[in-house]
C-alpha cells in the first residue's frame, strides 16, 4: 500500500471549492460553482449535473469568472455572474446548448444578489453603481492627463466595508431587469446601508423588501420594517405590527399567506451575543411573532474554515405546502438542518452526525433540497436532500476531492469536554500528527483560537489545522465562552468583559494541554486571526506559558479599535463608554495595556488592506516588543488583501502566509 502524502501550503492548489447549490424548479438537475487554482489565480466555473441516473457533472462555463447560477422557473436557462475589471453583469445561457449571453449593461458597479421572478419575466437584482471619479474609465482618463488618484471624501459614517472596500456614498438599490432586453429600472433606493433582504411573492405580482431607512441604521436595528412593494403599480407598503429589530433572510411562503425572516428585538444588528430568532407574520396583517423565543438556538451559529468563505447569514426554507420551516442551526460545532411548524412548537431534527450542513435552494414541490455537506476530514461537496417528515435522506453529487483525501496522510480531530475552575463546560478538539508524520520527540502542540468572537470551531474541514498536524504539531482548537453554539449566556458571558470568562476558559485549555501526555508542556505555542489574534496577545499579556505566539490581523487596542474598524463602535453599546472620553472599559479590555508583561516571541501577520481590524493593531503590537527588545517578525500582506484573505485570497499570498506560520513554529518550537 503506497505511503499516503502529508499535507504542505502548496497542496491548496490541488484543493477544489464547491459552493452556491441550486436545485432546478422541477428537482431533476442542481447547480454549482467549482473554484480551483489555474494558473496561479482562483478560477470559478458553473457546473450542472442531474440529480438521478448515472451521468456525471458537466461544466456549464469556461471564463473562470462565473458565479451566483440561477435556474429560470421554467427550467430553460440559467442567468450568473460573470465578473470583469469594470464589475459584474448578468449573463445568461440556454440549457438546450448556445453560447452564455449578456444580459444586464449596467454601468460598472458592483451586483450583490440577485432572482428571477416567478413568471420569468424579469429579475429582481441588488446592484450598486461605483462612484464616477473611482471607476475604470477615470482612472485611465487620469493617466492620460497625468493627474492624481483623487481623495475619498464621504460625510457618511458608512463608507467602506471589509473585502469590499471603500465605496463612499454608493449604496445597493433594488431593480427589476427585463429578461428578454436586460432593460432596468430602480424600485428601491432608500435603504440607508444597502444590506436589505428581498423575496418575490409566489405569484410574482409582489417583492417583500427587508430594509432600515434611518439615517442611524448604522447604530440602530429597531427602525428595519418589511416594505411590501407592488410590481405592477410601483406603490409600497409597510406591513404593520412587526418588532423592532433587524430583519434578514425575507422568505415569502409558497401558499402566498405568510412571511418568515430571521431577526430580534433591540437596536443590535443580526451579529450580536443574543440569539438571532425565526419570526413568521401574514404577508398583509403583519402581526409578526417569533416561534423560537422560547428555545436556545442561534440563526447564525457559523462554524469558521478555510476551505470556503465565512456566511454571517441565515438560512430558511419554507416546506412546499407552506406548513413548516426549514432552518440552519448551529450547535456544538455542528450545522444542522432543522424543522420547525410554521405556528410553532420543538425544532426538530433532520440531518446528524458530526458534520456541517447548509442549504441552498429547494425545487417546487419542496421535497428536494440543494445542499453542501462538509466535515473535518472531507472538504464540502454538493448533495441533494430528499425532504422527509422526519429525515433528509441525502445523496452526494460531487465528488471533487474524494480521491484527494484518499491520497493525503489527514489528522482526525477527537472531541474533549472540559471544565473551567468556575465549572463551565468547554468544549475542546484534538487533531494528533497522522501516523505517516514523523514522531518528533519534544511532542510540540499548538493552540488555535477562533475569530468572531460570536460563531465556533468544529467539525470543518481546515487545511491549516492539517498543514500543522503533518508538520508534527498536535492542534488544540476549542469554544470558549463567547463562542456561539453553546446558548445565549455561554455567548454572552464576554460581553462587554473580553478577557474575562473567555480567559478563565483558555486557562483550562491551556492547563488539559500540559496535562496531555503525549504534549510537552515545555513546547507549546499559540496563535489565532481576528478575535482570535485578541486573545493571543491577551494570553502572552498574562501568561509564560507558551514559547511562542502568532496574532494575526489582530485586535490590540479597543481604544482606538473603536473608530478605525468598517464598523464603528458605537457609545453604550456592546463595549462600555466610547472611545474618545470614557475610555475606561475598553482600556480594561485590551492586550496592548499589558505588553509590559509579554516575554513571547511573536509573529504577527496582517493585511494592509484589512478594514475590519485596521493593520495599526498589529503595529501596536510590533512596536511594543521591539521597543522591549523581544524577538518578533512582522508579515504586512499588501492592500489589495483583506480581512478574510486567508479563506479566499490570492493562492500565491495565501500560501506564503502558511509558510511562514510553519517556519515560525519550526524555529520556536524546537
Amino acid at each position: 500500500m503506497a505511503t499516503k502524502k502529508l499535507i504542505t501550503p502548496e497542496e491548496l492548489d490541488n484543493l477544489i471549492s464547491v459552493g452556491n447549490p441550486q436545485i432546478s424548479p422541477d428537482g431533476a438537475q442542481i447547480l454549482y460553482t467549482r473554484k480551483c487554482v489555474k494558473d496561479g489565480v482562483n478560477n470559478t466555473t458553473i457546473w450542472v449535473a442531474p440529480t438521478k441516473g448515472p451521468k456525471k457533472p458537466r461544466k456549464l462555463t469556461t471564463s473562470g469568472k462565473d458565479g451566483m447560477p440561477r435556474w429560470s422557473p421554467d427550467n430553460s436557462q440559467v442567468a450568473f455572474l460573470r465578473s470583469s475589471e469594470s464589475g459584474s453583469q448578468i449573463y445568461t445561457i440556454d440549457m438546450e446548448g448556445g453560447e452564455a449571453q449578456q444580459l444586464t449593461n449596467f454601468p460598472e458597479g458592483t451586483i450583490n444578489e440577485f432572482t428571477w421572478s416567478p413568471t420569468g419575466g424579469c429579475l429582481a437584482v441588488s446592484y450598486r453603481q461605483t462612484e464616477e471619479p473611482y471607476t475604470n474609465a477615470a482612472a485611465e482618463k487620469r493617466k492620460d492627463t497625468k493627474e492624481s488618484d483623487p481623495p475619498v471624501i464621504t460625510e457618511s459614517a458608512w463608507y467602506r466595508l471589509d473585502g469590499d472596500g471603500y465605496f463612499g456614498h454608493a449604496r445597493f438599490q433594488l431593480f427589476l431587469v427585463d429578461s428578454t432586453t436586460g432593460k432596468h429600472n430602480n424600485i428601491w433606493s432608500k435603504d440607508t446601508m444597502g444590506f436589505f433582504s428581498y423575496c418575490w411573492s409566489p405569484t410574482g405580482h409582489k417583492i417583500a423588501i427587508a430594509t432600515n431607512t434611518s439615517k442611524n441604521a448604522l447604530t440602530d436595528s429597531k427602525p428595519t420594517k418589511v416594505v411590501i412593494h407592488e410590481v405592477t403599480s410601483g406603490k409600497n407598503k409597510v406591513l404593520p405590527n412587526c418588532t423592532k429589530g433587524p430583519k434578514d433572510a425575507i422568505a415569502w411562503s409558497p401558499n402566498g399567506k405568510y412571511l418568515a425572516w430571521a431577526g430580534r428585538e433591540g437596536d443590535e444588528s443580526t451579529y450580536s451575543t443574543e440569539n438571532l430568532e425565526l419570526y413568521v407574520a401574514s404577508a398583509t396583517e403583519g402581526n409578526a411573532k417569533s416561534i423560537t423565543h422560547t428555545i436556545d438556538r442561534c440563526l447564525m451559529a457559523v462554524t469558521l474554515s478555510d476551505t470556503g468563505e465565512v456566511a454571517f447569514g441565515s438560512q430558511i426554507r419554507w416546506s412546499g405546502d407552506s406548513k413548516n420551516l426549514l432552518v440552519k442551526i448551529g450547535w456544538h460545532g455542528e450545522e444542522q438542518i432543522c424543522c420547525i411548524q410554521r405556528t410553532g412548537g420543538k425544532l426538530k431534527l433532520l440531518t446528524s452526525g458530526n458534520a456541517i450542513h447548509s442549504m441552498g435552494n429547494s425545487s417546487n414541490d419542496g421535497k428536494t433540497l440543494a445542499m453542501m455537506i462538509g466535515s473535518s476530514t472531507a472538504p464540502p461537496e454538493i448533495y441533494i436532500g430528499k425532504v422527509g417528515t422526519n429525515k433528509i435522506t441525502t445523496q452526494q453529487v460531487s465528488f471533487e476531492n474524494t480521491d484527494w483525501c484518499k491520497q493525503h496522510a489527514l489528522a482526525t480531530p477527537k472531541e474533549k469536554w472540559i471544565t473551567s475552575k468556575d465549572n463551565t463546560k468547554i468544549h475542546c478538539w484534538i487533531m494528533r500528527p497522522p501516523t505517516e508524520a514523523k514522531n518528533r520527540a519534544s511532542k510540540p502542540a499548538v493552540l488555535q483560537i477562533h475569530g468572531g468572537p460570536h460563531c465556533q470551531y468544529g467539525w470543518m474541514f481546515f487545511h491549516e489545522f492539517q498543514c500543522l498536524a503533518s508538520a508534527g504539531y498536535t492542534v488544540i482548537y476549542c469554544n470558549p465562552r463567547g463562542s456561539k453554539g453553546y446558548g445565549r449566556e455561554h455567548c454572552d458571558a464576554i460581553r462587554n468583559d473580553w478577557g474575562g470568562a473567555d480567559w478563565i476558559d483558555m486557562q483550562a485549555v491551556t492547563l488539559m494541554m500540559q496535562k496531555d501526555k503525549s504534549i510537552n508542556a515545555k513546547n507549546m505555542g499559540v496563535m489565532g486571526g481576528s478575535y482570535g489574534g485578541y486573545m493571543t496577545n491577551w494570553i502572552v499579556g498574562h501568561t509564560n506559558e507558551f514559547r511562542g505566539a502568532i496574532t494575526d490581523r489582530c485586535v490590540s487596542n479597543l481604544v482606538s479599535m473603536g473608530g478605525n474598524s468598517d464598523f464603528a463602535d458605537k457609545e453604550d453599546g456592546y463595549f462600555g463608554g466610547n472611545f474618545w472620553s470614557r475610555p475606561e472599559d475598553r482600556w480594561r479590555q485590551s492586550p496592548i495595556a499589558h505588553f509590559g508583561n509579554v516575554e513571547t516571541p511573536m509573529l504577527i501577520i496582517h493585511s494592509e488592506g484589512d478594514l475590519r481590524c485596521n493593520i495599526e493593531q498589529s503595529e501596536q503590537v510590533f512596536a511594543a516588543l521591539k521597543l522591549r527588545d523581544i524577538e518578533a517578525r512582522f508579515v504586512r500582506y499588501p492592500r489589495s488583501t483583506s480581512h478574510g484573505f486567508s479563506r479566499g485570497g490570492a493562492p500565491d499570498l495565501r500560501k506564503h502566509r502558511l509558510n511562514e506560520i510553519l517556519s515560525w513554529w519550526k524555529r520556536q518550537l524546537k
